[in-house]
């Protein structure tokens, strides 16, 4: 017998304004065909003036707590996937923590950008493999609004804000691939190109910075990467694109995702694609996709779910779960 964590809730968060692409026509040399046609974003969402990423993080934690019929001070751990904290310390993860009422557990944040999620639902995987936390909730939540250039044109349009949450529970499996519950993960990074996407401040410029990205080299990454991440994380339980059910992906572009469905051999009517109305969430887009899959009706218990991401860093992985 193997403890597995099992997603006994999801829920997700989007701040009230909705912007759509007609809105940027306004101040940039583009157009909704333009930007359509590039990343299938028709809409996105951006958070209030004081709006912070903890806030949108809680409001998610808490539609997931009340799915699992929970409530805060039953959660052992808090792992929150961001870039956009609220500040450079404490962690956004501990404003969630006192904001749903925990005082006994241990909350932090984990920094992989794009690939925020996959990184903390890995370790959250490994708090409740190893004995040492019986409930976690992963939360992946992202104001990029804070950090857009609005003169650049070629990322500006790309992103959006929200959050996205699990609650994983430990359970009892037998060891196999028809046990609920993550199944595998896959985690990788590569410092070399750091270069492709990062921000432009920090600590060191002692401001906060605005993203850059090398849109085209980062395509070339993510659909090669993506593809093989999410093989290497299915073969290592003995699966394969057959068994996959659900693929869902980071929704950065659709072009991306079409392409990486294409390269792993899974059918576009399984994959779970909402990058039209969200944009680029970053860390919180899967946990996102994940929820509206639910909602929707896609995403059912026994369902074989793969994730994958690819972000700054670069860093990229997959989580082979069984809903």
């Amino acid at each position: 017998m193997v403890r597995r964590a099992v997603v006994k809730g999801v829920g997700h968060y989007l701040p009230e304004r909705v912007v759509p692409n007609s809105e940027f026509e306004k101040t940039l040399d583009t157009s909704d065909e333009w930007i359509r046609s590039r990343s299938g974003i028709e809409r996105r969402h951006f958070a209030a003036p004081g709006q912070t990423t903890s806030q949108l993080a809680t409001h998610a934690a808490n539609a997931a707590l009340a799915m699992a019929q929970m409530d805060g001070s039953q959660i052992d751990a808090i792992v929150l996937a961001t870039s956009t904290a609220d500040n450079t310390f404490p962690s956004a993860a501990t404003m969630v923590q006192h904001a749903i009422g925990n005082t006994t557990g241990y909350a932090f944040d984990v920094q992989a950008v794009c690939a925020g999620f996959v990184y903390a639902l890995s370790n959250a995987n490994a708090l409740i493999a190893s004995g040492q936390a019986d409930r976690v909730l992963v939360i992946g939540a992202e104001t990029f609004s804070k950090i857009m250039d609005w003169t650049d044109r070629s990322t500006c349009v790309l992103f959006g804000d929200g959050a996205g949450a699990l609650v994983l529970e430990a359970e009892e499996g037998t060891g196999e691939s028809t046990d609920r519950g993550v199944l595998s993960t896959d985690l990788n990074s590569d410092g070399r190109y750091k270069d492709l996407l990062y921000v432009d401040g920090g600590v060191a410029t002692q401001n906060t910075g605005m993203l850059r990205m090398e849109g085209k080299e980062v395509f070339r990454h993510a659909v090669e990467k993506l593809a093989k991440t999410a093989d290497t994380a299915l073969e290592s339980v003995g699966l394969g694109p057959d068994d996959v059910d659900w693929v869902v992906p980071h929704q950065a572009n659709i072009r991306i995702i079409q392409s990486t469905a294409k390269k792993l051999g899974v059918e576009m009517d399984r994959v779970v694609v909402t990058v039209q109305d969200h944009g680029n969430t970053s860390a919180a887009s899967i946990p996102l996709a994940l929820s509206v899959g639910v909602a929707n009706g896609q995403i059912k218990q026994g369902d074989l779910v793969v994730t994958e991401a690819i972000g700054g860093g670069l860093a990229w992985g997959a989580v082979v779960l069984r809903w």
